[in-house]
């Protein structure tokens, strides 16, 4: 009898089908989310701080607000209209709304996939450019609250964008 249940055919998910996209929140209305070219690493953060309290019977925790954080690295992209938005999201206070997507967890319908959305503060950015090497921009968003799942609709062209990593216009190509 198995008492683990051990997944044993279970895949890796390879860290390219891990997938961010951002949008400003006042542009809702106007247009559509989009990644990083060039992404080379994410990471996504949550910690809760715990205060202790000393009593006769031994310390009691009491645990803090969750704190998430997601961080992104990319190099930069000519033309990368994104990369100023979210440099220009820190300096003004501007919310961003981000997204998670797993591309190896398919919805429940065709072009969806399972997600996580988010909304957040650009809390830092960094722009080094090496002598020998791309120029590589890295952002910190201080997310609120803790997200929210859900599953997110892609385009074949999105998904052939994030696929490929590399920029092409959302519109029919030759416009």
């Amino acid at each position: 009898m198995n008492r683990y249940k051990l997944q044993l055919f279970a895949e890796a998910v390879s860290g390219k089908k891990i997938v961010y996209m951002y949008r400003m929140l006042a542009d809702a209305k106007k247009e559509a989310a989009t990644h990083l070219a060039f992404t080379t690493e994410n990471s996504i953060s949550i910690s809760r701080d715990a205060d202790t309290t000393e009593t006769k019977d031994g310390p009691i925790r009491t645990p803090g607000a969750v704190e998430i954080e997601i961080t992104t690295t990319a190099l930069l992209a000519q033309g990368d209209v994104m990369v100023d938005k979210l440099q220009k999201a820190l300096i003004n206070g501007d919310k961003v709304e981000v997204w998670k997507i797993n591309l190896k967890e398919p919805g429940t319908e065709d072009n969806k996939f399972k997600a996580k959305y988010y909304q957040a503060y650009v809390t830092e950015f960094e722009e080094t450019s090496g002598a020998e090497d791309y120029v590589e921009c890295s952002l910190t968003f201080g997310i609120e609250g803790t997200g929210v799942d859900g599953e997110v609709t892609l385009t074949v062209e999105q998904q052939e964008m994030i696929e490929l990593y590399g920029f092409k216009d959302i519109a029919k190509e030759g416009e």
